[in-house]
């Protein structure tokens, strides 16, 4: 174990080194959400209604908390898929070192670069009139679940990263991920939606997460009175755990099947 830990900490350090020898990207990672806040708060803002009532840009920073979480995911995969192609993590697995080092310091590298977009964007949120209403607690609560979110769609990269092993299909992923964006309530209220529109974008982990956040931090959301909506907290609870009770052993499974 204790040889794991230290093998595991040498990759995230590899990892970090890498993202502090190319800044450019990682100041455009961090600045590209600070845009879309910008566009939907200001832009867009002034034609969008809070159900209830309320400050949109208080209705919308939950869901740009959600939206840094999710597009996270293809940093993930292309720093996977890359190692992968071009023989770095079959040299990995040459070394005398923890099997778990490789997937285990990558997942730590990724959540240490979740809380520090987080805290760009919590930043960011302050600067344009976001608040949170409730107890700290709450509030670290609200961040945790983000963070949960964000463990489980690691594993998600991950295994897209080993199962796939292109770089270039990042492209496809970043298509992807918009419209998972979009269908939800990050931006506006299932309620605006046709019916069965509005009940897949019900249904979508990213929003019970972000309902979840809302309630947490005390900003205006929606009232449904679906089920789904009801039990916002467990189900962003839920979520997570079936997607890393689902890729995090599928990802093992496919790390140390690479060279079958």
């Amino acid at each position: 174990m204790r040889w794991a830990v230290v093998d595991g900490w040498t990759i995230t350090r590899r990892d970090l080194i890498h993202w502090a020898r190319q800044p450019v990207q990682v100041v455009v990672g961090l600045l590209f959400p600070i845009m879309v806040v910008l566009m939907f708060g200001y832009l867009f803002g002034g034609g969008m209604s809070v159900p209830g009532g309320g400050n949109y840009r208080e209705f919308l920073m939950p869901g740009m908390f959600a939206m840094t979480v999710l597009f996270g995911i293809e940093g993930t995969y292309t720093a996977i898929a890359t190692d992968v192609s071009r023989g770095v993590t079959d040299r990995f697995r040459s070394m005398p070192m923890a099997g778990s080092a490789v997937v285990v310091g990558r997942s730590t590298a990724d959540m240490l670069n979740a809380v520090l977009g987080l805290v760009v964007m919590v930043a960011c949120g302050l600067l344009v009139g976001w608040r949170w209403h409730g107890t700290v607690g709450a509030a670290l609560a609200g961040f945790g679940l983000l963070l949960l979110l964000r463990f489980a769609l690691l594993w998600l990269g991950i295994y897209l990263g080993l199962l796939l092993r292109n770089p270039e299909a990042v492209v496809a992923m970043q298509i992807l991920v918009w419209p998972v964006l979009f269908l939800s309530n990050a931006l506006v209220s299932p309620e605006t939606m046709p019916g069965w529109l509005g009940m897949v974008a019900e249904g979508n982990p990213l929003s019970a997460t972000v309902s979840a956040t809302r309630e947490l931090f005390g900003n205006p959301g929606w009232e449904g009175d679906s089920w789904l909506r009801q039990h916002a907290l467990a189900m962003a609870l839920g979520w997570p755990v079936l997607l890393i009770g689902i890729f995090l052993p599928l990802s093992v499974r496919r790390y140390r099947r690479l060279d079958r």
